[in-house]
C-alpha cells in the first residue's frame, strides 16, 4: 500500500467493488461529472473496467483509497493514459459522498504524485477536471499543479456545456512534501 498523511491507496479488493458501484458510478449526477461521457447504469456482477480492474492493463493503475486509521475504504483513486515513451500520464479520484470535504483529496493527489514521480519514473502528471470541481482544482494547485489552458465548452455535462481546466505538473516542479499540505 501507498501511505499519504491520512489515506492509503491499496489494490481494488472485491469487497469495494459494490460500495465504490452505490456511492459513485450509481449516483447519476457524480457519474456523468467525472466520467466526461453519458451515464448508463452497472449491473451487478458487471467486468466495467472502472470497477474491477485488470492487473495486465498497462496504461493505467486503479487503487482503492482508504483512510490509513481504520482502513475504511473512502474512494478511487488512477493513473490513467500512461505513456512509458513520453514518460506522463494523468490522474484522477473519486471520493465518496461521506469522505468529502475532509482534505482527503489533496492527500489523495499527493500520494498519486509520489507513485507517479518516484515509482514509475514519470516526468509529467496532468489533470483535466471541470472549471466548477474547486475541490479538485484546490487539490491540485496545492500540490504544485499549475493551471496551463480551459478547453472552452468541451464537456457535455446534464444537458449543457462546462469548460474544463487542465493543469499540468513537472517532476522538477514536484516537492514530496508541499508546505501548504
Amino acid at each position: 500500500m501507498l501511505r499519504g498523511r491520512t489515506i492509503g491507496l491499496r489494490a481494488r479488493h472485491e469487497e469495494d467493488i459494490p460500495v465504490l458501484r452505490t456511492e459513485l458510478y450509481d449516483d447519476v449526477v457524480n457519474a456523468v461529472r467525472a466520467e466526461g461521457g453519458p451515464w448508463r447504469p452497472l449491473t451487478p456482477g458487471t467486468k466495467d473496467p472502472r470497477l474491477v480492474v485488470d492487473d495486465t492493463a498497462q496504461g493505467w493503475v486503479q487503487f482503492s483509497v482508504v483512510e490509513l486509521e481504520g482502513g475504511t475504504l473512502i474512494g478511487t483513486a488512477t493513473l490513467w493514459d500512461i505513456d512509458t515513451h513520453h514518460r506522463s500520464a494523468h490522474i484522477g479520484l473519486g471520493l465518496l459522498p461521506s469522505a468529502r470535504g475532509k482534505g482527503y483529496g489533496t492527500d489523495v493527489v499527493a500520494t498519486l504524485c509520489h507513485y507517479g514521480f518516484v515509482v514509475r519514473s514519470l516526468r509529467r502528471l496532468q489533470v483535466e477536471t471541470l472549471s466548477d470541481n474547486t475541490a479538485m482544482l484546490r487539490s491540485a494547485e496545492r500540490n504544485g499543479f499549475v493551471r496551463e489552458g480551459v478547453l472552452r465548452s468541451s464537456a457535455w455535462v446534464l444537458g449543457e456545456f462546462l469548460d474544463e481546466v487542465v493543469l499540468g505538473l513537472l517532476v522538477e516542479e514536484w516537492k514530496a512534501e508541499p508546505e501548504s499540505r
